[in-house]
């Protein structure tokens, strides 16, 4: 099955459901109930947005690029991706443990403090590109530093005790 693209001027979307959306195409031809996914969750935030059909569970359409959605329909996608792809983001680091080998931190987020386990520092704590560092916890949780210049200086000594 060939790949759907669309670009911003061949759909109108609005907001479905909780995390799912309906489009309409400038021909007319209207799609209920689809699910809005990151085909790259780390490092596409705004490219290649699959839609999925949730009843089929089929691809129906892919979204090369938000930036060319019409501001209305790029704000209900952000929306749903928001709401699906929740993590907590963290905003200073206020604590560092380790004891034989994994380390607990005890940080601030937009959610309020946290206390987690991390158990390889090298596999669990990755730099992006684009200065964000994402963190995975020992039960599977994710958390992102936006941007690892904005941190204070006592956070960025404890983070760079473990990178």
């Amino acid at each position: 099955m060939a790949i759907n693209y669309v670009e911003g001027d061949q759909i109108r979307v609005t907001k479905a459901d909780w995390n799912l959306v309906d489009i309409e195409y400038y021909n007319g031809e209207k799609f209920y109930g689809l699910e809005p996914r990151r085909l790259f969750p780390l490092s596409g935030l705004t490219k290649y947005i699959t839609l999925l059909d949730v009843e089929n569970k089929e691809e129906h359409a892919v979204i090369r690029d938000l930036a060319t959605l019409m501001p209305e329909s790029r704000a209900v996608i952000e929306e749903c991706l928001n709401e699906y792809y929740l993590i907590p983001r963290i905003i200073r680091l206020l604590e560092r443990e380790e004891k034989y080998g994994i380390l607990k931190w005890t940080v601030e987020t937009d959610r309020g403090v946290r206390s987690f386990d991390i158990r390889n520092r090298h596999s669990d704590i990755k730099v992006l590109y684009d200065g964000r560092v994402l963190v995975r916890d020992s039960d599977d949780n994710r958390y992102e530093i936006p941007n690892l210049n904005e941190l204070d200086k006592s956070s960025m000594r404890i983070l760079n005790m473990d990178i």
